[in-house]
C-alpha cells in the first residue's frame, strides 16, 4: 500500500502540478480544445452565439472523451480549470493504462508508473492529447484482453468493452489498430488458453459505432493514398523527438537523468528475476514438487498474497500464458515502429504523422519491463526510483510552464477588456516570451472564445476534421465567419483589413512594434488598449 502510495503521489506531482501552475498552458492546440469544448457546453446558449455558426458532429469525427468530460466539468468549473482537468485526465491514462497491461501480463500494476516518463513528451506540448490519451487506453484494452481470456467474468468483458468505446471516442485512427490487437492478442495466447469467444461480446459495441461512423465520417476522414517506404535515417531523429520542447537545457539533463534512474530500476529488476531462477533451480534440485511450487511463486506478481501453489496443470498453463503474453506489447511496439519508419510526415490534412508512431512504439515497448522483485529489499528501491524518475520531467514542465505564466499577464488582462460573444480577429506577428521551441502563442487568443463565445477569424473548425465544424454559409440562420488562406493563422501580413475584417467588431494583435497601421484604411476601428505586447482595437458602434 505505501509504495502505491508513492506512485499515485508520483502520478499527481507529474500530471497536474505543471498544469496547476499557470494559467493557460504553452501547449500549442490546447486553447482550440478549449473553445471547442466550450462549443459543446454552451451550444444551446444564445449568449454564446455557437449555435449560430457549428454544427456537432460527435459520430462523423469522434474526438470527443476529452471534450465531453470538460463540457461536464465546465458546469461546476471555471471553463480554464475544466480543460485543465480534462487534459490532465487524458494524460493520466498513460499510467492508468500500463498498470492495466502489466496486470495482464501477471506483473506488478505498480509498473504503470513507467508510463509517466512520455506525459510530457513534444506531443503533449503540440497539444496531442487525445493521441496521448488513446495511447493509454490501447494499453488498457491490451491488459482487459489478457486479463478477461485468462479468466473470463461478465465484469471483464464489460470493462473491455467500455475501454474500447472509449477509444473509439478518444482517437478514431488508433482504434482499428486496437481491434487488431484485441483479435491479435487472442490468437497469440490461443496455445495457453484455448479461448477465442469470451472476446467477441465486447467487440460488438465499438464494432458497431465503427461500422456506423464508415457510412458518416467526412470527405477529411477518408484515407488518403500514401505510398508507404522505409526511412532507417528517422531513428537518428528520435531523441528529437522525445525531449526538445523547451530551449532551457535543463529539459534534456532531466531526460538523461530520468534514463539513469530507469536503467538503475531495470537492473534491480533483473536480479530479482535472477535471484527467483536461482531459487526454482536449487528447489528444483532438491524435489520435482518443490520446483513446481517455487516456479509458481516466482511468476506471480510482486505483493501477490501467499495463496497456496496450484497444481502442476494448471502452473503449466499460467507459465505459457505469461510466456505468450509477454510477446504482445513487444509485437504491438514492432508495429508502431514500422508505421514510425513508413508513413509520410503529412497525410492529406494530417500533419506531423510519423512523429506520433515513435512515442506509440515506445510506450509500448515499455511493457517489455520485467516484474518488480519480491524481496522488499529490491523491491522499494525499484519503485522509488520508477517513481522519481518522471518527476525530474515534470519538474523541469512545472518551471517553464510557470515562466509561461508571466508571459501570459498581458494577454490575461487584455482580453479583460473584450465583451461576450464578440466577433474577434485575432493575428499574432511575434512568438516570442517563451522557453517553447515551438509557439504556444499562436492559438493562444481562442482562449477567448473559449471563456465569452463569439466567433474567431481563424478556427480549427474550418478544416471539418473534428467534432465542431462550420455550419453551410447557405444554411438559414447560419452567421459563419468569412473563409481565410490556407495558413492564415500562420502569416498575419498577408492581413487586409479592407478585405478581411467587414465581418468583426473586435481586433486583437500581439506584435511588439505597435499595430495601429494594419488597420489605418478603415477609421471606423479605434484603438481600445495596449497591454504588454498585445493590441485591442474595437470597431467604433460595435458592442
Amino acid at each position: 500500500m505505501a509504495l502505491a502510495l508513492v506512485v499515485v503521489a508520483a502520478s499527481v506531482y507529474v500530471i497536474a502540478v505543471p498544469l496547476a501552475v499557470v494559467r493557460y498552458p504553452p501547449m500549442t492546440d490546447l486553447p482550440f480544445h478549449a473553445a471547442e469544448t466550450a462549443a459543446f457546453r454552451h451550444y444551446l446558449d444564445p449568449a454564446w452565439h455557437f449555435r449560430e455558426q457549428f454544427t456537432l458532429q460527435p459520430l462523423a469525427v469522434p474526438y470527443m472523451s476529452m471534450y465531453a468530460l470538460g463540457a461536464l466539468l465546465m458546469l461546476v468549473l471555471p471553463p480554464v480549470a475544466a480543460v485543465k482537468v480534462a487534459a490532465a485526465a487524458m494524460l493520466a491514462l498513460l499510467p492508468a493504462g500500463l498498470a492495466v497491461l502489466f496486470h495482464g501480463l501477471k506483473r506488478s500494476p505498480l509498473l504503470g508508473v513507467l508510463g509517466l516518463l512520455l506525459v510530457w513528451c513534444n506531443l503533449t506540448h503540440w497539444g496531442f492529447l487525445n493521441h496521448m490519451g488513446a495511447l493509454g487506453l490501447f494499453a488498457m484494452v491490451i491488459g482487459l484482453t489478457l486479463l478477461l481470456l485468462d479468466r473470463p467474468s461478465r465484469g471483464r468483458q464489460i470493462a473491455l468493452a467500455l475501454a474500447l468505446v472509449a477509444l473509439f471516442f478518444t482517437h478514431i485512427f488508433r482504434f482499428p489498430f486496437a481491434l487488431a490487437a484485441v483479435v491479435g492478442t487472442a490468437i497469440v495466447v490461443f496455445p495457453a488458453t484455448r479461448r477465442l469467444r469470451p472476446i467477441a461480446l465486447p467487440l460488438a459495441p465499438s464494432l458497431a459505432l465503427f461500422a456506423a461512423w464508415l457510412v458518416v465520417r467526412t470527405d477529411t476522414l477518408h484515407a488518403a493514398p500514401i505510398a508507404p517506404a522505409l526511412h532507417w535515417e528517422r531513428l537518428r531523429e528520435v531523441p528529437s523527438l522525445l525531449f526538445t520542447s523547451f530551449t532551457d537545457p535543463a529539459e534534456a539533463a532531466a531526460a538523461g537523468r530520468a534514463a539513469r534512474f530507469v536503467l538503475a530500476a531495470l537492473l534491480v529488476c533483473a536480479a530479482g528475476a535472477a535471484a527467483r531462477l536461482a531459487g526454482a533451480g536449487a528447489d528444483a534440485a532438491r524435489s520435482p514438487e518443490g520446483a513446481s511450487a517455487s516456479a509458481a511463486a516466482a511468476r506471480s506478481p510482486a505483493g501477490a498474497g501467499a495463496d497456496a501453489a496450484p497444481s502442476p496443470a494448471v502452473d503449466a498453463q499460467q507459465r505459457s500464458f505469461a510466456r505468450l503474453a509477454a510477446l504482445v506489447p513487444i509485437a504491438c511496439a514492432i508495429v508502431f515502429l514500422g508505421l514510425f519508419l513508413s508513413l509520410p510526415l503529412q497525410i492529406g490534412l494530417w500533419w506531423y504523422v510519423y512523429p506520433r508512431e515513435i512515442v506509440a512504439a515506445l510506450f509500448l515497448a515499455l511493457g517489455a519491463f520485467p516484474d518488480l522483485p519480491r524481496s522488499p529489499w529490491l523491491k522499494v528501491p525499484a519503485v522509488l526510483a520508477l517513481s522519481a524518475a518522471p518527476v525530474f520531467l515534470g519538474a523541469v514542465v512545472r518551471d517553464n510552464y510557470r515562466r509561461f505564466d508571466q508571459s501570459t499577464r498581458d494577454f490575461d488582462a487584455i482580453i479583460a477588456r473584450v465583451p461576450q460573444a464578440p466577433r474577434l480577429l485575432y493575428l499574432v506577428f511575434d512568438h516570442g516570451g517563451s522557453t517553447r521551441t515551438t509557439t504556444p502563442f499562436i492559438h493562444l487568443p481562442a482562449w477567448v472564445q473559449a471563456t465569452r463565445g463569439g466567433w474567431l477569424s481563424f478556427h480549427f473548425a474550418v478544416w471539418d476534421a473534428s467534432p465542431v465544424a462550420y455550419r453551410p454559409r447557405e444554411e438559414p440562420g447560419a452567421v459563419v465567419p468569412p473563409s481565410t488562406p490556407l495558413r492564415w493563422e500562420w502569416t498575419p501580413s498577408i492581413f487586409d483589413v479592407r478585405r478581411h475584417g467587414a465581418f468583426f467588431d473586435w481586433f486583437l494583435v500581439r506584435r511588439r512594434a505597435g499595430a495601429d497601421h494594419l488597420f489605418a484604411k478603415d477609421p471606423s476601428i479605434v484603438a481600445v488598449d495596449h497591454v504588454g505586447d498585445w493590441w485591442l482595437y474595437q470597431r467604433s458602434g460595435g458592442p
